[in-house]
């Protein structure tokens, strides 16, 4: 599915995802493709754009694919998470490794709030991702998603010319959509949040409990 100029700046304009000049923020040049099977051959490997949590050398490796305005995988950061994060990856038996998923390339909210992601500081991806999940409700939804957004993006020290700049910024929206689409084409994902922990595929979560289990037969 391709999108020209045109398509973009009616779905940008309809996601508010236009700045108050009116010229787009984004202009996707978007190509998606279904797998015809699951390859799960090199979804273990690491590569430099793989955003990860916790030490390197953890013998439990949890793969997330999610979107930023996906409403169970806020859900999840907010009440499953925690607790992995406490007992698994801080204790250094198991790391994250967040991986981008807007469900649809229409999706145009999710893709930029990534974008922001990437385009902070290293240190500062996931605090973006914590608080972007924190605030889905307000940003996701408004009308107007921008101004919401660049006020979580200053958390983070952004201004509004480095803000303008990351959402014009060709190649970390292909770099988002690259990971989406490797996920879609490759490793079958086609809902979030999936999760892979040591490659066992695991589509939503339910408790605290059934996710530990699942790290813990892992080990």
């Amino acid at each position: 599915m391709n999108f020209d100029r045109r398509t973009s700046l009616k779905l940008l304009s309809t996601a508010g995802l236009l700045t108050a000049s009116g010229s787009a923020l984004l202009f996707p040049d978007l190509t998606v493709t279904q797998a015809s099977a699951e390859d799960l051959s090199d979804l273990m490997t690491m590569t430099p754009d793989d955003n990860i949590m916790g030490s390197k050398d953890a013998p439990v490796t949890i793969i997330e694919y999610a979107s930023m305005t996906c409403g169970h995988c806020a859900s999840f950061h907010a009440t499953i998470f925690p607790d992995i994060k406490k007992n698994y990856i801080e204790t250094g038996k198991a790391k994250l490794v967040f991986r981008e998923f807007p469900v649809s390339v229409r999706d145009l909210r999710a893709i930029a709030a990534f974008m922001l992601a990437r385009c902070a500081d290293d240190d500062k991806y996931f605090p973006m991702i914590d608080v972007l999940f924190k605030q889905q409700a307000q940003w996701a939804r408004a009308e107007k998603p921008i101004p919401i957004l660049l006020n979580i993006a200053k958390l983070a020290g952004f201004t509004q010319e480095s803000f303008n700049a990351c959402l014009k910024n060709q190649e970390v929206m292909n770099t988002v959509l690259a990971v989406r689409n490797k996920a879609a084409d490759d490793y079958g994902v086609t809902g979030t949040p999936t999760f892979f922990i040591n490659g066992k595929k695991q589509v939503g979560i339910e408790s605290v409990e059934k996710f530990s289990k699942l790290i813990d037969d892992a080990m």
